[in-house]
């Protein structure tokens, strides 16, 4: 991570982001400061005995803003995890669920610890005993708080939570939405892994569909042979290269990890340095690319887009000015810096901010809670009605034309829409109409000159109405 001892803080950063995007809007300072403060911050220590002995560790849950309810945010496992990137974590999901209406405040967790240090049953009851904690401070409910995976955690851990809630409160016959982001079998729900990498394709789909905003990054045409760079391979940025190279024709020229950066400008195979990484725990003697030993460097590579999908922090006023992207996507939170971003706007960078180009999680976490609360699966009243519908519009076109429709035509036309085709179709739906919102919003305010403030201006406008809907007091 880069460290700048001279730029503000991650929280501070998110703060100044929104303070710009509040003085375009000409916010009353009460409301202003109802909407920023963070409504809640949790801190538990608490030991538990490894390997003989008691370690003590220390977690927080920050809630920012219970305007809706349940408060959203991930659990990360870090080993530089503190209270102020929870609490700019914690902000960031309040922003975030607004742009793309999902109904919920912004919350987010972390934990101390170094995750690759401890075995499976350690982390377990690590888990398992930070979850108590949560739950008898009132920090972990399928009504009030609803965690999900974050860096370091996965379905495993919530899969833990979710049954140490359980446990503690088996009259809740909603337990299993205590949580998000669990395996299939454990109330999870289908597309949920990939939802951030595939909500930030969606995004780069619908930027490429408005031409004015394609050329306003000094490029023409479509996704399609476009150039990229990436940050991170971890979950979030895998699925966003695998899915933009193998779907959209995007060329991935870098991938950058912490043991260096991989080039390639005819293209690196996605799928195949993933199972390297997988097989030898390290990018180094990847056939299909060259090392480059210092991988932040590679931040500063020539192409269309650069996509930060590791840590906040990652561009700053250090390396600002040595950025050749022409579109920024941050698909990690907070990878660069208010200087930073202040710095590229001025050189005319495009940046999709983290607010809206990662709010694919969050939305696809709203389906699965939907679907625990309603406790049904997600077109399973309906798969089989469609195919039926299907079949008989076959039939009739054929009585009508006196043709016989081929089977594989026929079989597309009878396709009932099965959980992760209406996940997909959420999805792109939420990401798109969100995207021409804040659009709408950046064309309608002279003020207003780039996407990270008009997608704030969007996101505060309709929390700054609930608030005076409902009251503050």
């Amino acid at each position: 991570m880069i460290v700048t001892i001279d730029e503000p803080t991650f929280r501070e950063s998110v703060d100044l982001m929104v303070d710009r995007a509040m003085s375009v809007m000409g916010l009353d300072d009460g409301t202003a400061t109802a909407i920023k403060s963070c409504n809640a911050v949790l801190q538990v220590k608490f030991p538990v005995k490894i390997r003989g002995k008691f370690e003590v560790f220390t977690g927080w849950r920050a809630t920012h803003s219970t305007h809706r309810l349940p408060s959203k945010g991930g659990i990360r496992y870090a080993p530089y995890a503190d209270q102020d990137e929870v609490e700019a974590l914690a902000a960031l999901m309040t922003y975030k669920c607004a742009i793309v209406d999902v109904p919920f405040g912004g919350s987010k967790g972390a934990l101390l610890i170094d995750p690759s240090q401890y075995e499976r049953d350690e982390l377990e009851m690590i888990t398992r005993r930070f979850a108590h904690e949560l739950v008898r401070k009132g920090f972990l409910s399928p009504s009030t708080n609803v965690p999900a995976p974050d860096v370091g955690t996965g379905q495993r851990e919530m899969a833990w939570i979710a049954d140490t809630y359980k446990h503690l409160h088996p009259e809740d016959i909603n337990y299993i939405a205590c949580v998000t982001g669990k395996p299939l079998h454990h109330g999870g729900i289908h597309g949920r892994v990939e939802a951030t990498g595939r909500g930030v394709q969606y995004v780069l789909r619908e930027f490429f569909r408005h031409p004015d905003d394609v050329k306003s990054a000094n490029m023409l045409g479509t996704l399609t042979g476009k150039t990229c760079v990436i940050q991170g391979l971890g979950n979030v940025g895998y699925h966003a290269a695998k899915f933009l190279s193998e779907e959209d024709g995007v060329i991935i020229t870098a991938v950058i990890e912490r043991d260096g950066a991989l080039i390639n400008d005819k293209g690196i195979n996605i799928e195949d340095l993933y199972n390297h990484i997988i097989d030898h725990g390290s990018i180094t003697n990847f056939p299909g690319a060259s090392l480059e030993v210092n991988g932040i460097a590679v931040l500063e590579k020539e192409c269309d887009i650069l996509i930060p999908a590791a840590l906040e922090r990652q561009i700053t006023l250090e390396n600002a000015d040595r950025i050749q992207a022409k579109l920024i996507v941050e698909a990690a939170n907070g990878p660069i810096t208010y200087g930073a971003d202040e710095l590229l706007n001025k050189k005319g960078i495009i940046i999709i901010p983290d607010a809206f180009a990662n709010a694919g999680g969050v939305t696809v976490s709203y389906f699965e809670w939907i679907r625990n609360i309603s406790h049904i699966r997600l077109g399973r009243m309906q798969k089989r009605h469609d195919e039926t519908q299907g079949l008989q519009m076959a039939a009739m076109l054929e009585e009508l034309t006196g043709s016989k429709i081929s089977d594989s035509f026929k079989k597309t036309v009878a396709h009932g829409a099965d959980e992760l085709d209406l996940v997909r179709s959420g999805l792109d739906d939420t990401m798109r109409t969100a995207y021409q919102q804040i659009r709408e919003t950046l064309l309608s305010n002279e003020n207003i000159h780039d996407f990270r403030t008009a997608s704030y201006v969007t996101s505060i406008t309709k929390i700054a109405r609930s608030y005076l809907d409902v009251g503050i007091y």
